[in-house]
């Protein structure tokens, strides 16, 4: 990657390329250290991925809008690719509405209701790999459990779910250029778009479920019939990638930092911290774009009017100038204020219900795992905007029965 500094400073690095995708690490400090806002010339857009400006870009949602497309391709210029979310691409007014009424579904009282069947099937699981004792912590934890727990909250039929990976992943690469990801993306998800699009009519979601809660918002009149199954999407969309990469990587680090692992078994209530340290630390969602609204300065870099705009968000969350040891995975950290779920009005609505999730998983292998330790070469999954693993081979073993 070279840099170049001309009132700016200006880099080729490409983001979305296979080489910056399987370790960014080094080009994420790169470009903390080249200055506040960089230049990407490759694809004539700006970035920045210093924890401050990050930051305060996601909460001015009025200066760097997300109406305009949270991916490369600005919707001012270009049809998107299908109906902007009525949640992630949407700006106030129209998002205020939106945003009130998932908020609503997924409250706290809500989430405390699915506590319950979370926890048990988060046992279940828990008992089901330490009886294989080795297992692929992506297949049959990482994806199993949120499309079990995740998809019976939002009231999906049991068949099928698998489906939703394929959709999600091809959403994902979707905010990226039109490279071979997101070309393959595309070419996979051709044969589930139909399934997708009837799991969102009214017809197909359980009563009582999240899924159907949004539809009774129509009832009261709070959303229009045409933006119910929008909504549903936004989430079958968005809640479920995210977690399965989230838990995938917590895993990862759980087997590669063995002693973060032993704090955990020893004080299962750590469970919550350590999955909001995953997320800081090897955060699923890499990057999100804004399009500027109006000319705007950042730390001295004058940006114009619709530009678009990268946020590295899993550079800000190892930003030295934030975050001590930023390279540490510590599940002590007090993470508050990491921008794995974003910030500001857009920041992620199904932040607690993944974070249930995380945590009810996390809680339930610290009770009885005693080790957990890979068991071959882990396979990245390369995306566009994810970060996670395709493969992650891991070995559990239960603690030792105390004498008799």
């Amino acid at each position: 990657m070279t840099m170049q500094t001309i009132g700016f400073a200006a880099s080729d690095v490409d983001p979305f390329s296979s080489e910056f995708l399987r370790d960014p690490y080094p080009c994420h400090n790169a470009l903390r250290e080249a200055g506040p806002v960089v230049r990407l010339e490759r694809y004539g857009i700006w970035a920045m991925a210093r924890y401050a400006e990050v930051n305060q870009t996601l909460l001015d949602w009025e200066t760097f809008c997300s109406s305009a497309g949270v991916g490369i391709s600005d919707f001012r210029k270009e049809p998107p690719w299908r109906p902007p979310s009525l949640i992630l691409e949407a700006d106030p007014p129209l998002h205020t509405n939106t945003h009130r009424v998932l908020a609503r579904v997924l409250s706290p009282a809500v989430l405390r209701s699915l506590r319950p069947a979370f926890e048990r099937d988060a046992d279940a699981l828990v008992d089901t790999v330490l009886t294989m004792g080795e297992f692929d912590g992506i297949a049959d934890v990482a994806r199993a459990y949120p499309l079990k727990v995740f998809g019976d909250a939002v009231g999906l039929p049991a068949d099928g779910r698998e489906r939703l990976l394929a959709y999600g992943n091809m959403v994902f690469n979707a905010f990226g250029p039109r490279n071979a990801l997101f070309e393959d993306a595309v070419a996979a998800v051709q044969p589930v778009l139909g399934w997708i699009n009837a799991m969102c009519s009214r017809e197909a979601l359980a009563p009582g479920g999240i899924g159907a809660a949004v539809y009774a918002a129509v009832d009261l009149g709070e959303i229009a019939p045409e933006q119910a199954p929008v909504l549903v999407r936004s989430l079958l969309s968005a809640g479920l990638d995210t977690t399965v990469n989230a838990i995938g990587n917590a895993l990862f680090c759980f087997a590669k930092y063995p002693a973060a692992w032993n704090e955990v078994r020893d004080d299962p209530s750590r469970a919550r911290a350590a999955f909001d340290e995953a997320m800081r630390f090897e955060s699923p969602v890499q990057t999100f774009f804004r399009t500027t609204t109006r000319a705007v300065d950042v730390s001295g870099v004058a940006i114009p009017e619709g530009e678009k705009v990268l946020m590295f968000l899993a550079a800000a969350n190892r930003d030295p100038r934030r975050w001590e040891s930023p390279d540490t995975f510590d599940v002590h950290r007090r993470t508050g204020g990491h921008v794995g779920f974003g910030a500001g009005i857009h920041r992620c609505v199904g932040e607690a219900i993944a974070r249930l999730e995380g945590t009810a998983l996390i809680a339930a292998l610290a009770r009885r795992v005693a080790s957990i330790e890979l068991a071959g070469e882990p396979v990245q999954r390369l995306n566009n905007t994810l970060r996670g693993f395709e493969s992650l081979p891991l070995a559990v073993r239960a603690p030792k029965s105390a004498p008799a």
